[in-house]
């Protein structure tokens, strides 16, 4: 058994659930309607700039990708698959490195299609102003690279976290919690000191914006933004490539750990 079998019969095993497909059709329809309305909205601004909602779907289009990891992940635990595949494949850790390459496989294109979606969503608006829409000016190609980085990041993400995890709904608690619902948590808590508002940060509100920062949608959001993007007010400066390396973290860190479970420990 070559590592080039195992992934084939893992991409076999991904592809040919129907939750994979609907999970990428969502994704991508989300994509293009959060930023349809998002565009239709501001384009009554007089400075309206067609692009600047490109990111407008992130918030909600980052779910499915997370949901197809983590399914993944916990995938041959929760239907009781481990047992076969590891009587096929003795060296265990070569089933989720294979896992892992069939994720990053499929998660690629399903971000390009996400970004494709969004970038075309924002036509609308932009005709019916007579504005045009650059895709190569400025820094819009690095935010258009950074999104799909981010998206296909995400699904290796919860794809570390359900591997480590073995169960299917603590895994989608901690994937949400950790993208969705703590950056929201500390944004507030940053925003209601109003300190930074007026030049002055906080200690609370510097280590909350620290946080933040490192946060998988923190780090990886430094991807999206322009390069001249100021960071969060009292949070470190890592820029894209530092915010990179932290994202990158978020899923090596517990894949790691997950490989050194299944070597160590029963897999049951």
């Amino acid at each position: 058994m070559t590592f080039a079998g195992v992934v084939a019969g893992e991409w076999g095993k991904l592809t040919g659930l129907r939750s994979t497909w609907w999970a990428a059709l969502v994704s991508v329809v989300v994509s293009g309607a959060l930023t349809y309305v998002s565009a239709e909205a501001s384009s009554g601004d007089p400075g309206y700039e067609p692009l600047g909602d490109l990111t407008a779907g992130l918030v909600l289009t980052q779910l499915g990708p997370l949901v197809l990891g983590v399914l993944v992940g916990t995938g041959e635990f929760s239907t009781g698959g481990f047992r076969s595949a590891f009587v096929a494949v003795p060296r265990r850790w070569l089933v989720p490195a294979a896992q892992a390459v069939a994720v990053a496989g499929f998660a690629l294109p399903l971000a390009v299609g996400c970004v494709a979606a969004a970038v075309l969503a924002v036509f609308p608006a932009a005709s019916s102003r007579g504005l045009p829409v650059d895709l190569g000016g400025g820094s819009v190609p690095w935010e258009l690279a950074g999104m799909v980085v981010f998206l296909t990041g995400l699904a290796l993400f919860g794809f570390a976290v359900g591997a480590l995890v073995r169960r299917v709904v603590p895994a989608l608690v901690a994937v949400c919690c950790l993208t969705l619902v703590l950056p929201v948590v500390l944004t507030l808590a940053v925003e209601s000191g109003g300190a930074a508002f007026a030049g002055e940060v906080t200690p609370q509100e510097r280590a909350a914006s620290m946080v933040m920062t490192l946060l998988p949608s923190g780090a990886g959001g430094l991807l999206v933004m322009p390069s001249d993007a100021l960071p969060v007010a009292g949070g470190p400066d890592l820029g894209a490539v530092g915010g990179g390396l932290v994202f990158a973290a978020w899923a090596l860190v517990p894949f790691g750990a997950a490989v050194v479970r299944l070597r160590l420990r029963d897999v049951t």
